[in-house]
């Protein structure tokens, strides 16, 4: 039960910061190839392209690197028994 827990958490905090990181990216995509603002065009492309993009990537990499951090503790506190 605690790997489940541990791995909701690593998804949530990989979510927020998949998101930030992508919003980063994004601003950066947009500032290094010019993007065009007309009609709020780049802001659209971060939000609606990158942040999804960073949130899913972040998410998954939470999570398999949270239930990785449990499962090792579990080994590690069985072989110490």
């Amino acid at each position: 039960m605690k790997a489940v827990v541990l791995a909701a958490l690593g998804t949530v905090v990989g979510l927020i910061l998949g998101v930030a990181l992508g919003i980063l990216a994004g601003i950066a995509w947009v500032s290094i190839f010019n993007t065009t603002d007309f009609e709020g065009y780049s802001a659209m492309l971060v939000f609606f392209t990158f942040a999804p993009a960073g949130a899913v990537l972040g998410g998954l990499i939470g999570a398999i690197w949270a239930a990785y951090a449990a499962s090792r503790a579990r080994i590690r506190v069985e072989s110490d028994a």
